[in-house]
């Protein structure tokens, strides 16, 4: 039986053969490419270049990526090898600046390394290689339960509208934003979707459309100048849309135009939720304008997708991969630990005092 892009882990660690394998999601959804990633230069790029992409994915395959890359550093004195360590880190980190759990997944790797001093190389390694698992063991475990909450907000039979990747495409398994329906297709919610295409990378259309189809999910395909004329005429009851970053005052960072979407929506009194697990939030950035936002490059817009050139040559261009979604537009930020609302500035401190707890 053919396999379905459903069957393929997104983010996998090969150790026998020392490869980070994973999907090249740049050539989907025309073909099904899985390549192993072996140094540091090629994970780089693939992070960069967003042949792994979504925040909790970017933060597996980081966790991985540094595993393999320390798992090479030829010195059993701790010194000589957590300075190599450190390098390859901050050069892992370098790759998108907007995801947290890129310096997230590489942070807890660090502290393996730092708690661990006394030990011998050999077992440090051991132990990074533990955590990196333990990462992606956490990342199914979260998608559940932010399902789980997220199913709680709707009912059977609702129109949901998405933007972007926030599916088992960005993640490993389940999804963010795609949990609460993948959950509810398995226990006949039979939800009508709409996903945005997601201009300039296509997110929508190639990734989220392709998974939701091939999962036999209802899901319609819209333009993303097309989501004020489904929400006017009825069809969408809840948005759900995943994050690269969560300030501590419940303003959100998510691919480009999710602000749009979530202004709209308020127009016509439509609930909009942020899918976000804890390892998203950054309670030390402040709100919003604290977020470092990725500018990615011009031919992006000009000419990407296009066989030939769909702008005059010389025009400027203004290319952010994320926007900022103020907090007054959310109505809740769901969690693996519950639903934050307002006041986020508190109820963000108390879902990480429950998970704490």
């Amino acid at each position: 039986m053919e396999k379905n892009i459903m069957d393929y882990e997104t983010v996998e660690l090969d150790d026998e053969n020392d490869a980070l394998v994973i999907i090249d999601q740049t050539k989907l959804p025309g073909t099904t490419q899985i390549i192993s990633l072996k140094t540091g230069e090629e994970i780089w790029d693939a992070i960069y270049l967003l042949k792994v992409r979504g925040a909790p994915a970017i933060g597996v395959a980081a966790a991985f990526g540094i595993y393999l890359l320390a798992k090479h550093i030829k010195s059993d004195d701790f010194d000589t090898f957590y300075q190599e360590f450190c390098r390859q880190k901050e050069y892992l980190n370098s790759s998108r600046p907007t995801a947290v759990n890129l310096s997230w997944a590489l942070n807890r790797m660090d502290k393996v390394c730092q708690s661990n001093r006394e030990k011998p190389v050999a077992e440090i390694k051991e132990l990074l290689k533990q955590e990196a698992v333990s990462i992606k063991e956490e990342d199914i475990r979260v998608c559940r339960a932010i399902g789980e909450y997220g199913l709680s907000l709707v009912k059977p039979g609702d129109g949901i509208l998405t933007h972007c990747n926030a599916g088992q495409l960005a993640t490993c398994k389940y999804g963010t934003a795609t949990a609460p329906i993948y959950l509810g297709q398995e226990r006949g919610y039979n939800f009508r979707v709409f996903a945005d295409e997601t201009r300039p990378l296509l997110q929508g259309a190639r990734l989220t459309a392709y998974e939701l189809f091939s999962s036999g999910v209802d899901v319609t395909l819209i333009c993303d100048n097309m989501s004020a004329t489904v929400m006017r005429n009825g069809w969408v009851n809840a948005v759900f849309v995943g994050c690269d970053r969560v300030a501590a005052n419940g303003d959100t960072a998510n691919k480009i135009g999710t602000s749009v979407v979530a202004t709209v929506a308020k127009r016509y009194n439509i609930p909009v939720y942020i899918c976000a697990p804890t390892s998203t939030i950054d309670m030390a950035t402040a709100s919003g304008a604290d977020i470092k936002i990725e500018q990615r490059p011009e031919h992006e817009v000009t000419e990407m997708w296009y066989k030939e050139r769909m702008a005059p040559e010389g025009v400027k261009v203004f290319n952010p991969a994320f926007d900022i979604t103020d907090h007054d537009l959310i109505t809740g930020i769901v969690t693996e630990y519950g639903i934050a609302r307002e006041p986020y500035t508190e109820s963000l401190k108390e879902i990480f005092k429950r998970r704490c707890d």
